[in-house]
């Protein structure tokens, strides 16, 4: 995992301060009370299951929608157009025009953001090359693969320099080699000192990049944190086992799934490990040759986490801002 340096420091100004953000549409409550910090030199993870309210909150972080309640700072103040002049912004939908050429659309895009011709052409050349499109420059849009319209968002994204980088779902459609290309990609603009927010679904790419997230269900922050702390307060609550016999179906477990012969097994954040050897040792047709505890991953996490509905680890890493009692406050 990536660590940003001292980026949650006492003294260090956030990039990124949002406040109690509330939205509904008619009826529906999209955010209920969402609250956290991203700090300059770090990737953080925006996380949460489908309707669960991030993509709303980053909207309403980059004011394409106005919040009901709450506040966002963003870069040392309110969001006017010079700041919003150093937001990169990559949606998860593709919002590249598909019957215009690929550099002229990208330098189209660059000179919106500020850009003077020469600074574009010069820029624009360089990542083309870096990430395999400059073959493919003068090609449509529309033309080109999946993979290919991915990396594109990504060049206009990081195309002016920004110091904010927001990015939703940033390895949609990409293959393993791109996908590690991508990520050297953030990992050289957090050394750089700029703020990255990541949402995706991506449990792996997390662990691989981010140094803190925030995990919102039901439109409320329900895990907030370094992701070693959070990985530290659920210990325990996985473990793997292998023998003879079903291990599907038991009291206090989320989610089994089996690998090379053993079983995965991610427990509710309540369940003991005792109590399940115990269910096990004394189930007909079992024999365990195994049973330890493992290092719950942030797969594992979130399953409970969501499935449960448990509050009980909101605010992981007290001593960071927002507090606990902010994250759960309705």
């Amino acid at each position: 995992m990536s660590s940003s340096a001292s980026s949650a420091d006492a003294g260090t100004i956030p990039s990124v301060s949002v406040r109690n953000l509330a939205k509904s549409f008619g009826p529906v409550r999209a955010v209920q009370d969402v609250s956290f910090d991203v700090y300059p030199g770090e990737i953080f993870g925006l996380l949460g299951p489908n309707g669960s309210g991030k993509t709303t909150t980053i909207r309403m972080m980059l004011d394409i929608f106005e919040p009901d309640k709450g506040t966002v700072q963003v870069l040392g103040g309110s969001l006017d157009q010079a700041r919003k002049d150093r937001i990169g912004y990559l949606p998860e939908d593709r919002g590249l025009y598909k019957d215009q050429k690929l550099d002229t659309v990208l330098t189209y895009l660059g000179r919106l953001k500020g850009l003077d011709e020469p600074t574009v052409a010069e820029r624009l050349e360089s990542w083309l090359r870096r990430l395999d499109l400059w073959e493919h420059r003068e090609k449509k849009v529309q033309e080109l693969s999946k993979g290919m319209q991915q990396k594109a968002q990504v060049i206009a994204t990081l195309l002016h320099d920004p110091d904010l980088i927001v990015v939703d779902e940033p390895f949609s459609g990409l293959d393993p080699v791109n996908t590690r290309i991508i990520k050297e990609v953030f990992d050289e603009q957090r050394a750089a000192g700029k703020s990255i927010i990541m949402s995706t679904h991506q449990m792996y790419q997390v662990e691989a990049l981010c140094s803190r997230i925030a995990l919102i269900n039901q439109g409320e922050v329900v895990l907030y944190g370094e992701v070693d702390e959070i990985r530290r307060r659920f210990a325990g609550n996985a473990v793997v086992v292998e023998g003879e016999g079903n291990f599907e179906g038991l009291g206090g477990v989320v989610d089994a799934r089996q690998t090379n012969g053993a079983w995965h097994l991610a427990l509710s954040a309540d369940a003991d490990p005792h109590d399940l050897l115990r269910t096990l040792a004394s189930r007909e047709g079992v024999r365990l040759d195994r049973f330890e505890l493992a290092e719950a991953s942030l797969d594992d996490i979130f399953v409970s986490v969501v499935q449960e509905g448990d509050r009980a680890f909101a605010g992981a890493g007290g001593s960071l801002e927002p507090s606990a009692t902010e994250n759960r406050r309705a």
